[in-house]
């Protein structure tokens, strides 16, 4: 490292944002993430053994995986470099390894490499890492905020342990507030600061689990706000709500937290909690889910779910859609919350879904035998004289508009696809058709 080098560097740690600056730089002083970094643990005894294999850190933001590549960087005796997927090239990987093949050849010490947002790196790229990691070379240290299990190869997977960081508790977040604000060393202690209690409750919540954002909003607040009488920066519930105005929200629509969301609305509709299905779309419509896509599940719902124990949850839905395009928010979340809440209270049965399914099933498994005669077609042309459609018995002619006659093809005699429930409407139904058939 030049002179250059070793100013730049020291420049770049007083001027960087707090939330780096705060990074700890041992095991001890990371908070949270115990379920991996107890001291029982199998991560734990890794690093402080310095005997890491290929891991994958794989959490939503601000949970903490970059912080434990750094704390790994400054406890172990192997080399570490570090890159970012969404910046490098094959070029800087060649360089890596180059560099990791010289440090085992020359000293016989490994080569630890963390790749940062690791998933934004294409097939080609994590392919070209592949051979290094198996045979040593080099030590893939990977974090990702998309499931690894969509966005890694299989093969870099095989050869490495996942390790899924949760979102931070409250407690965790409110004690890196609070060293933030008063810790001389590292964080804004010499700006003589003092945080409220409500506020640090209030910064704690909102953050969502993600230290950073809680960081940034501490951050912005000593920076932004004027000395009181007693010449303290007091940051206050006011500061704190104008520095973190909005509440951090995990959703990516192509991630985890999206596939989550939908299910636990679905499940929760399904389950008949109109309080857990209303809030589940408050937090889609909060993360700008497309209100095209949710009435979209909402319709399935209804037919799937719902079905004849209510043939009017469809209805419902498929009114609702059409009217929330046409409306466009803030005013359509009404018109969703309208028909989640009808379909999530009304009775449910999903005999309509099971009897297409089953019918789809006898079509794709079982031969299929041609249309009873007295059923075909007899207008097209010769029809007739083919004898199409003789012996048909017309329903309205006989009483109660119905008589007994095969509709089935001769070897699906019998054989039954709709299996009413008891349920709200198709109760009245299986009623209606045990009279027509007595």
């Amino acid at each position: 490292m030049d002179l250059f080098d070793y100013m730049r560097s020291n420049t770049m740690e007083k001027e960087s944002p707090l939330a780096s600056r705060m990074r700890p730089s041992s095991l001890d002083q990371v908070v949270g993430q115990k379920h991996i970094i107890g001291k029982d643990k199998l991560l734990y005894r890794a690093i402080k053994a310095d005997k890491l294999g290929s891991v994958i850190f794989y959490g939503p933001p601000g949970t903490g995986k970059t912080t434990l590549a750094k704390v790994i960087a400054s406890t172990t005796k192997a080399d570490f470099r570090q890159i970012n997927a969404t910046v490098a090239g094959k070029k800087d990987m060649e360089e890596v390894v180059k560099s990791a093949k010289d440090s085992m050849g020359m000293y016989g010490r490994r080569t630890i490499l963390f790749v940062d947002e690791i998933h934004r790196f294409n097939k080609s790229q994590q392919d070209y890492l592949l051979p290094f990691v198996e045979d040593g070379t080099l030590i893939l240290i990977g974090a990702t905020t998309e499931n690894p299990y969509f966005e890694v190869n299989g093969a870099l997977l095989s050869r490495s342990r996942i390790f899924e960081l949760k979102a931070l508790e409250q407690e965790d977040i409110k004690e890196l507030i609070r060293r933030a604000v008063y810790d001389t060393e590292k964080g804004m202690g010499s700006y003589n600061a003092e945080i409220h209690e409500d506020a640090v409750e209030f910064l704690a919540d909102a953050a969502g689990g993600d230290a950073r954002a809680a960081l940034n909003a501490v951050e912005l607040g000593v920076l932004t706000t004027d000395r009181g009488s007693d010449g303290k920066i007091h940051i206050d519930l006011k500061v704190a709500q104008e520095c973190i105005q909005k509440r951090a929200m995990r959703y990516d629509k192509d991630g985890d937290n999206h596939y989550d969301t939908i299910s636990a609305f679905i499940k929760s509709m399904r389950g008949s909690d109109p309080d857990a299905s209303v809030y589940y779309l408050a937090r889609m419509l909060y993360a700008g889910e497309d209100i095209k896509f949710i009435a979209r599940r909402i319709m399935i719902h209804a037919a799937e779910d719902v079905g004849m124990a209510d043939p009017q949850a469809l209805v419902v839905a498929s009114s609702a859609a059409q009217a929330a395009e046409r409306v466009g928010m803030p005013e359509a979340q009404i018109i969703l919350a309208q028909a989640v809440i009808y379909v999530a209270t009304a009775p449910k049965s999903n005999s309509v879904a099971a009897a297409i399914g089953e019918a789809a099933e006898a079509v794709k498994n079982e031969k299929i035998m041609p249309v009873p005669v007295h059923l075909q077609d007899r207008h097209y042309k010769g029809a007739g004289k083919l004898g199409h459609g003789e012996g048909y018995q017309y329903p309205h002619d006989y009483p109660d508009h119905y008589v007994k006659q095969q509709y089935l093809p001769d070897n699906m005699i019998g054989r039954r696809f709709y299996h009413m429930s008891d349920q709200g409407y198709e109760r009245n139904i299986q009623e209606f058709m045990a009279f027509l058939k007595k």
